[in-house]
């Protein structure tokens, strides 16, 4: 397994190792000892699954408040997808910049997407599937999001005109977002 940095403090790409032969292959998609040489030391407690039948499916931006805020583990196992990351931590020195990395079934990445991010992604080819890990569980209360296309984020989606759910499309400006975390890094 090698873990890299993503330039946002905290994210994480994982690229697990895989054995393949003519049979197909296998890998391990997590791995508490492993995970926690890396500094992974949470405990996940549930899992998720989603299908997008059509490539532009945007979902997010998502994140739960504090005190239900969670960490996700995020990996596709058919299709692929353009998934960011948005840093909303007051205070942080990169507050309001995203980060985007391709995670498709080929390539096997993970990414560790921390409290404090809202996360999100947009699918890139039809009937893709996302799984991800969770440490805190889904509360409705905590629910919150923001704007895929808030122009003060800049993202640059691979789609002009995403396919949204009603909720996605009513998110507000980072800048107008209840949000209660605070960043806890040394500055600069």
């Amino acid at each position: 397994m090698k873990v890299t940095d993503g330039r946002l403090s905290e994210v994480k790409l994982i690229v697990p190792a895989v054995f393949q032969d003519h049979r197909g292959f296998f890998m391990e998609t997590y791995n508490l000892e492993r995970f926690s040489e890396h500094g992974i030391t949470m405990t996940f407690v549930q899992d998720n699954h989603s299908l997008s039948t059509e490539p532009g499916v945007l979902r997010g931006l998502h994140y739960q408040l504090n005190p239900a805020a969670q960490t996700k583990l995020v990996r596709v196992t058919a299709g692929a997808i353009f998934d960011v990351v948005v840093d909303i931590r007051k205070g942080s020195p990169t507050f309001g910049q995203w980060e985007g990395f391709e995670l498709s079934a080929e390539n096997k990445h993970q990414l560790l997407v921390p409290r404090g991010f809202a996360h999100g992604f947009c699918t890139l080819r039809p009937n893709t599937e996302v799984q991800y890990k969770v440490d805190a569980l889904y509360s409705l209360a905590h629910d919150r999001g923001v704007a895929w296309d808030d122009p003060a984020i800049g993202i640059t989606w691979p789609v002009d005109h995403p396919i949204l759910s009603e909720k996605d499309t009513r998110h507000p400006m980072l800048a107008d977002a209840e949000i209660n975390f605070t960043f806890e890094g040394e500055p600069g």
